[in-house]
């Protein structure tokens, strides 16, 4: 009988051909908080980073961690147990209810991270037999809550109607959802929400929005995609997270009221998990005031956004120009774009590179997002390192 080869050397093989691919990933280690201005552990000298998706420039902001404080001197740490058991606080009651108002839905329900939040959503909606219809570049979240549910799962090309519209057509299946983020991770671009809610009426679908991106930057006030549209709906189910333009951490769903009370009895990643520390969600109530009144700072934020489009014309390198702070400049080669990314950082510039599968092959890029805490110079430095680095073929 042949030796089954040792599980320890499979993982060291595989890490090697993840090096010959240009495909291992490392971490980088923060040492100081987030900011545009940071210092990494692994160089000497500070770096202008270009890589967080704190887009409002709330994480460090002092309001935040002062309400944090004050919501620890109140509640201390945990939480103690999960929310059904006696780990839902006033403070969780009082951040629901406030996201619900904020986005316009009846009710909400605040989840850990906006990943428990999409594989908890699906599987409590749809089962076997069931249909749920994804873009093709949806978030890895939407993709595993799908697989999750066990419904069956299909993917349409990226924001086509007309082939989402053929495949709802075509399917027998007795309960659809439509799944999509508002604001694509990698691409930068916003999903074609007032047709697909469209389709998701005609067929009597679900439509599910992950808004994880736009929440906090897009519509009036910062209350996200769907504002931005102005649509609302019964079907419509929203999701948003708030560790990236609300400067924290977790997410929420928010809907009917009747949804929202089915999720709290049939999500999985809500009902087996500690609730959140109370304290966070004192800071969070202060996140969304802030969000509500930042609007000099989503101004801001848009110039940001102009300056680099308006700036950055490259010759073999592509920009995916956007409407919002993720601006993803396609390079293709997964060598080529960690040689950038590096060459950056030797000029104090960190830009991550994003390879598969992440993005499709031979589609790596760097990833560029924008924070309102950036300067209109610092748009300028960056696009500038990249063009030279361009014309002498980085």
């Amino acid at each position: 009988m042949a030796e089954r080869p040792d599980p320890l050397d499979e993982i060291r093989s595989s890490l090697a051909d993840l090096d010959a691919a240009g495909l291992r990933r490392r971490r980088r280690i923060v040492t100081t908080p987030c900011r545009p201005d940071t210092r990494l552990a692994d160089r000497d000298g500070p770096v202008l980073a270009f890589c967080s998706n704190d887009y409002l420039g709330l994480a460090a902001e002092s309001a935040l961690g002062q309400a944090l404080q004050a919501g620890a001197a109140r509640w201390g740490c945990g939480s103690g147990a999960s929310h059904l058991v006696s780990g839902h606080y006033a403070a969780h009651e009082a951040l629901e209810a406030r996201l619900a108002g904020f986005v316009g839905m009846e009710d909400a329900l605040y989840f850990s991270t906006g990943y428990m939040a999409n594989i908890g959503v699906m599987p409590a909606l749809v089962g076997r037999g069931d249909a749920i219809f994804a873009d093709k570049v949806n978030h890895a979240s939407l993709v595993d809550g799908a697989l999750l549910s066990r419904a069956e799962l299909i993917r349409y090309p990226h924001c086509d109607l007309a082939a989402l519209e053929a495949r709802l057509a075509a399917s027998t299946a007795p309960r659809k959802l439509i799944v999509t983020d508002g604001v694509f991770s990698m691409d930068g671009d916003i999903a074609p929400l007032p047709g697909l809610l469209a389709l998701a009426e005609a067929h009597r679908a679900w439509l599910l929005v992950d808004d994880a991106h736009g929440f906090g930057v897009l519509g009036p006030g910062g209350r996200g995609c769907l504002a931005h549209f102005g649509l609302a709906s019964p079907r419509l189910i929203y999701m948003g997270t708030l560790g990236k333009a609300a400067g924290a951490a977790g997410a929420f769903v928010a809907g009917q009221g009747e949804v929202i009370d089915w999720l709290i009895n049939r999500s999985r990643s809500y009902i087996f998990t500690t609730g959140a520390p109370p304290a966070l969600a004192e800071a969070l109530l202060t996140a969304v005031d802030l969000i509500e009144h930042s609007d000099a700072r989503r101004t801001h934020l848009d110039a940001l956004i102009a300056r680099l489009k308006a700036g950055l014309h490259l010759k073999r390198w592509q920009l995916l120009p956007s409407d919002t702070p993720i601006q993803p400049l396609v390079i293709g080669d997964n060598h080529e774009t960690l040689a950038v990314s590096r060459a950056l950082d030797a000029e104090g510039l960190w830009v991550p590179a994003i390879r598969p599968p992440t993005v499709p092959k031979g589609a790596a890029r760097l990833r560029i997002t924008l924070s309102a805490a950036h300067s209109l110079e610092q748009v300028d430095r960056l696009t500038d390192a990249l063009k030279r680095l361009e014309a002498r073929g980085a």
